[in-house]
């Protein structure tokens, strides 16, 4: 070929040499080396969040405190709404009082919420707490109920009703007494996540606003002689009554 040929051939192969390995650069250019699966190691799952036992014991303690503290706030309640419908009947059939009597009926009510509660607490599952839902609701409706029927009747007929120092006396301490159990049961509800105690907690609310209704009715009809406002004490808590138990019979949303 001869000595010029030769050196051109080896000029060429040297360009090819160079634009191969520029060529190579380029296509590797930013992309990391690939380790083989034997230096990446054997691939481990995600370690599980550790779970501390002392959290699940005090959560366990919470509930068994809370279900207890409203085992006591219904038993607290049963016993003075038992009593109360002693007192009531007594001093209402002395008066002639219709408010007095309507707050014993509702006195026997608060005593059937608060053992359907009890009920409800001592066992568990979706189903009885829905029964207790609907029982509490009934029971706030069957008052409604009385009340207009009792209260109408006693404003048609002129009813007036005599004076009652026991009945005062009794009715202005279950108002303070109830209040301060439904702000117990509504805290211990929330805390325990049981609409049922919730629920049993408006109805002893309610039960508070009767008294003072009642307490207004008695004292206005004794001291000013206003005979009407011991029937119209009672129509106050319908309205209360109807929305409570419309609220638990058609929840929101």
């Amino acid at each position: 070929m001869g000595l010029k040929g030769t050196v051109v051939a080896e000029g060429s192969h040297a360009v090819g040499s160079r634009n191969a390995g520029r060529d190579a650069r380029s296509r590797t250019h930013g992309k990391p080396p690939r380790e083989s699966p034997a230096a990446a190691g054997p691939h481990l799952p995600a370690a599980e969040p550790a779970v501390d036992p002392a959290s699940t014991i005090d959560g366990a303690a919470d509930i068994v405190r809370l279900r207890r503290r409203g085992f006591v706030l219904e038993g607290v309640t049963l016993g003075w709404n038992v009593v109360g419908v002693v007192v009531l009947a007594v001093v209402s059939i002395r008066a002639g009082s219709v408010a007095l009597a309507g707050f014993g009926l509702d006195s026997l009510i608060e005593i059937g919420a608060s053992t359907v509660v009890v009920w409800e607490l001592s066992g568990s599952g979706e189903n009885r707490r829905r029964l207790a839902l609907k029982l509490i609701a009934w029971a706030f409706l069957a008052l409604a109920a009385y009340l207009v029927l009792q209260s109408g009747a006693a404003l048609a007929a002129g009813h007036r009703a005599g004076p009652s120092p026991a009945g005062i006396g009794w009715t202005a301490v279950t108002a303070a007494a109830m209040f301060l159990l439904a702000a117990g049961k509504a805290r211990t509800g929330r805390a325990l996540g049981n609409p049922v105690l919730a629920a049993e907690g408006r109805v002893t609310f309610i039960d508070g606003l009767l008294a003072t209704a009642v307490l207004g009715g008695v004292l206005l009809d004794d001291l000013a002689g206003w005979w009407w406002a011991d029937p119209v004490a009672g129509l106050v808590i319908v309205y209360y009554a109807v929305r409570e138990a419309r609220h638990i019979l058609r929840p929101p949303g």
